[in-house]
Order: structure tokens, then C-alpha cells, then sequence
């Protein structure tokens, strides 16, 4: 991450240099594609100015806050930008756990499949997919009883494998373990 200053209408000393690196340098714990911050420090009247430019892989931020400090002028500018990057990582981790819902989420498929011999029969095959959801044994038969499924897939926490619960009748299930 490169990090680049900028000071107007007064001389940059090293002490504010070194507070806005430090600063900076905070917001890579959010955010690991940081490519360019550009901070410009103001001093206009008596109002100390900062504003922050964030460049990241495909994204562009921007802050500003105006204080009568300038140390108080740069945490609020940082506080700022932490907030905007924490809702856009947010916002694309959910976009892309609904990427995935939505492509290996319960659908239906119909496939042909050609059976041997003279007859040339052709069956559908109905394909369902599904993410085997993780929880234990417990909650299994729980959701179990409270939906109309006869079977339910999950992967399960104690031995981290993929099992299923299947519904023999209303009191009996069998659990299967591959």
C-alpha cells in the first residue's frame, strides 16, 4: 500500500507524517487490496481539513472531515473511511454468498439419459442440488420434526462429513453415514 501526503497553507512536519501513515496503515486490517491512499491536510482560517482518496482493486473511496485539530481532523477522516470500507467489504462478501446460494441453491434439472438395448427407452433423471448446511445430529432430527422432508442432508459438526437423515415413519429415523 502506498501512501501519499499532501499538505496545504502550512508546513508538513514529521510528527503529522508519521500520525497519518499510522493511521493508514489501520486500514489495512479491513481491506487487503489497497492499492494507493492519498491523504491532503489543510489549514484554511482557522479549520484544519483532511481528506482521504483510497484506491483499491476496483473501488475508489473517498473521506473528509474538518476539525480544529489536525490529529483530530485525521482520526475523524480515518474513522470515516474505516466505515465505507467495512460496509463494501460487507457488502461484497454478501453479494458473492448470494452468488454461490443462488447457483448451487435447490433447483431442479431434467436430464435424458439413454437406457441400453434394441427399445432405445429414454428415463428423465431429476437432479436437485443442494449445500449440506452444517449443524449436529440434534438439530437435524429437530428440523426434521418440524418439516415435511423425508430426508434431510447436512454436514455434520462432530465428524465434519456429509450425512443423511432419512424418515423411516413418525417415530423411527435412519441416519447415513457414507
Amino acid at each position: 500500500m502506498q501512501i501519499t501526503i499532501t499538505a496545504r497553507h502550512f508546513e508538513l512536519t514529521k510528527a503529522i507524517r508519521d500520525y497519518v501513515e499510522t493511521s493508514c496503515l489501520k486500514l489495512k486490517k479491513y481491506f487487503d487490496h489497497i492499492i494507493i491512499v492519498h491523504a491532503t491536510l489543510a489549514l484554511e482560517n482557522s479549520r484544519n481539513i483532511c481528506e482521504l482518496t483510497l484506491h483499491a482493486s476496483h473501488y475508489s473511496l473517498q473521506s473528509e472531515a474538518e476539525e480544529m485539530d489536525m490529529y483530530l481532523s485525521i482520526d475523524t477522516a480515518v474513522d470515516k473511511m474505516e466505515n465505507q470500507i467495512k460496509k463494501l467489504k460487507d457488502r461484497v462478501t454478501d453479494h458473492q454468498k448470494r452468488a454461490l446460494k443462488d447457483q448451487y441453491d435447490d433447483f431442479s434439472r431434467s436430464s435424458l439419459i439413454e437406457m441400453g438395448g434394441e427399445s432405445r427407452v429414454r428415463k428423465t433423471v431429476k437432479t436437485k442440488r443442494m449445500v449440506a448446511e452444517v449443524m449436529s445430529v440434534h438439530d437435524a432430527l429437530e428440523k426434521m420434526e418440524s418439516s415435511k422432508e423425508e430426508f434431510l442432508i447436512f454436514k455434520n459438526q462432530e465428524t465434519d462429513g456429509i450425512n443423511v437423515l432419512v424418515k423411516k415413519d413418525e417415530d423411527h429415523y435412519r441416519l447415513i453415514e457414507p
